[in-house]
């Protein structure tokens, strides 16, 4: 595999991982809600649900799961059902004025709620299941190529979700009224409850 293939991936992945969906939107919501170090932990969190994918994916787990038409939709229910709480709990924020309720996560708690969030996303399924392995050819090592695109695409997840969730903090920590961080938290409320229904309508 040379770094042409990989970087052809990484140019493909790029604008899955960038269009607003369930991961990045929560980390949005935790750099609103707990600051840096709620960023911190829900990406962590989110790179431990793709990197589960990668090793279910390598164990051929992952496959089984997509043949099975049952265990898919369970899945995928489960995450509806998920980032409906997700949605629910940055709503009921938004319309709570800062003093009645401030939403804080212990670090265990960021960091499982950001695992779930990936992990229950069918969407991590697929990409390894139907778009990495479009990159890798069987003349070579499977299992090292597997393991090398795993690498960039967790990574640069890794990167853009930090970013984005710092940026959300930055923006709600300077010069924030309680009424703008209600706005931004409704606005993110409201992107979390559409990502869950983009889900359940496909």
């Amino acid at each position: 595999m040379g770094i042409e293939t990989i970087l052809l991936f990484l140019i493909t992945v790029l604008p899955l991982i960038i269009t607003p969906g369930p991961d990045i939107m929560f980390a949005v919501s935790q750099g609103i809600s707990n600051g840096r170090p709620g960023v911190t932990r829900a990406v962590a969190g989110i790179l431990l649900g793709y990197t589960a994918h990668a090793v279910l994916s390598i164990l051929g787990v992952a496959a089984i799961i997509a043949a099975s038409p049952m265990l898919f939709l369970a899945i995928k229910w489960l995450g509806v059902a998920y980032l409906s709480y997700l949605a629910f709990m940055m709503l009921k924020s938004a319309f709570t004025p800062k003093n009645k309720l401030l939403v804080k996560n212990s670090p265990s708690v960021s960091l499982t709620k950001g695992f779930l969030t990936s992990f229950l996303n069918p969407k991590g399924l697929l990409m390894y299941l139907a778009v990495l392995p479009q990159f890798m050819v069987s003349e070579g090592n499977v299992l090292l190529q597997a393991l090398i695109l795993s690498f960039v695409f967790i990574s640069a997840c890794g990167i853009i979700y930090t970013i984005v969730g710092l940026l959300a903090t930055r923006a709600s920590t300077s010069n924030m009224t309680d009424n703008s961080r209600r706005r931004l938290e409704g606005f993110s409320g409201v992107l979390l409850a559409g990502a869950a229904i983009k889900i359940g309508s496909q």
